[in-house]
């Protein structure tokens, strides 16, 4: 097996949006440092169920029909 082929992990701190920190072994940076976060479980729409986009599922369906209802794909 070579040599220093694995990355060197390290302690460092993360920051949430929060301002809540917590340590964790990480490939970036340098020992010590501190990573803080943009967007994070706290923070962002897909964990928080905010500003979800519904769509209208039978007006799509309808739409369609009447854009191509009309067609056929099978023999005459």
């Amino acid at each position: 097996m070579k040599n220093d082929t694995h990355p060197d992990y390290h302690m460092i701190k993360v920051q949430m949006t929060d301002g809540t920190v917590f340590e964790t072994r990480s490939t970036w940076g340098s020992e010590g440092d501190t990573l803080q976060l943009d967007i994070d479980p706290t923070s962002h729409p897909a964990w928080t169920g905010g500003n979800q986009r519904l769509l209208d599922q039978g007006g799509q369906v309808a739409r369609f029909n009447k854009r191509f209802g009309g067609l056929s794909l099978g023999k005459k």
